[in-house]
């Protein structure tokens, strides 16, 4: 009797996959039936343009080898490329070596020194870079974005604005020089990019906005350069000289420094404002020195003048025969009484030596400014015509 019922459940179970099987087979034809409906239909769509299709299909379409990288890219994505691309030629890359004498043969060894960026000024081969790239060199080879090496020949520097200005002589057809902007109208949050070479690594582009403005650094000379440019655009070693363009791919600032424990970018870096550089640069050129407007004073050290029981102004040690100062009736220093202290440049107030030179840099030799100093503790306003530095 087991036996059986074992039987009929064995017979059961096989009629039971046979008829699922068939279903099966039902359902496929069912769906074959439909797709070959769905594929008739859809010969009745017009077929999309495939220019107008974002994604591709490298099998399928013959077309895909003839579509450009840029045409895949979104409109600002493009705009960057775009401005790099047009930039980038201007950008040089400049290796600095020193010549040590070998102390037992005497020989003498060209040993590198640096690295830094810089870039392309004018058409007659200047290229505009930082003071401390340079600073100590004995020689200086300029790479051009062809990747051609050129000797440079150093024109001038000004420390106190950590500029300094080499010329290559290379054909003109080598030389695309940057395209100058203006910093007199920038605003915080402005898109900016940076272009250099950090440790080594030519033609590298980063990007940001301008973070703050009117920060303060101190140049080579330990004067300080005011109205800086701080940006969070990577600035790394290898960077300095480098251009910092705003979204037109005009120049705007010179990347100068970081802020960094490490001494990598850390997202904070400076750029001395393009208005500087050129003043900067044009004096350079034109008198391979900066030539800055003077009274034709020497001043008494600050960490003195706390000594005379002075806590503002700018105090007075002697006056240049013949100069500016002289021929206005300005007061140094005697024996008996102390020099005239310089308290005001026009409506500038002067707080200390720093912010004298700082006010002068605003005017132009020739120029007439109104000095107000205290003479015997009597305060008075004395006309003073600027001279020259030379």
């Amino acid at each position: 009797m087991k036996r059986i019922k074992f039987l009929i459940i064995i017979l059961l179970s096989i009629i039971t996959i046979m008829y699922s099987c068939k279903n099966n087979n039902d359902i496929k034809a069912d769906n074959l039936t439909e797709v070959k409906t769905v594929e008739s239909n859809n010969n009745l769509v017009p077929k999309q343009d495939k220019k107008d299709t974002v994604f591709i299909d490298k099998k399928t379409d013959s077309n895909y080898n003839s579509v450009s990288p840029l045409d895949l890219l979104k409109q600002n994505e493009k705009a960057i490329v775009t401005l790099f691309q047009e930039a980038s030629p201007s950008v040089v890359f400049i290796t600095t070596s020193v010549y040590q004498r070998d102390y037992w043969s005497r020989n003498v060894y060209e040993i590198p020194r640096g690295t830094g960026s810089g870039f392309i000024w004018d058409n007659e081969g200047h290229i505009v870079t930082n003071y401390h790239v340079i600073k100590d060199a004995g020689k200086a080879e300029i790479t051009l974005s062809d990747h051609t090496t050129w000797q440079a020949e150093l024109i001038g520097v000004a420390k106190e604005k950590d500029i300094a200005v080499l010329k290559i002589d290379a054909p003109k057809d080598k030389l695309k020089p940057i395209n100058i902007g203006s910093s007199n109208n920038l605003i915080v949050g402005q898109f900016v990019m940076a272009i250099g070479n950090p440790f080594g690594l030519d033609h590298t582009l980063t990007t940001g906005v301008i973070s703050a403005l009117g920060r303060e650094i101190q140049s080579q000379a330990r004067i300080p350069i005011r109205d800086i440019i701080q940006t969070d655009a990577a600035i790394n070693p290898g960077n300095s000289g480098g251009p910092l363009l705003n979204s037109s791919g005009e120049l705007i600032g010179v990347n100068s420094a970081i802020y960094s424990p490490s001494g990598a970018s850390s997202g904070i870096g400076f750029a001395i404002p393009v208005d500087v550089v050129k003043w900067v640069v044009n004096d350079i050129l034109k008198y391979g020195e900066v030539r800055r407007p003077v009274i034709g004073v020497s001043m008494v050290a600050e960490n003195y003048t706390k000594g005379f029981g002075i806590k503002s102004g700018a105090l007075i040690s002697s006056i240049f025969p013949g100069s500016p100062a002289s021929k206005s009736g300005l007061k140094g220093m005697t024996n008996s009484s102390l020099g005239d202290i310089i308290i005001a440049l026009d409506d500038k107030k002067i707080k200390n030596n720093t912010d004298l030179i700082l006010a002068l840099e605003k005017y132009k030799p020739g120029d007439q400014v109104k000095l107000t100093v205290l003479r015997n503790n009597k305060e008075m306003e004395v006309e003073v015509v600027l001279g020259a530095s030379n």
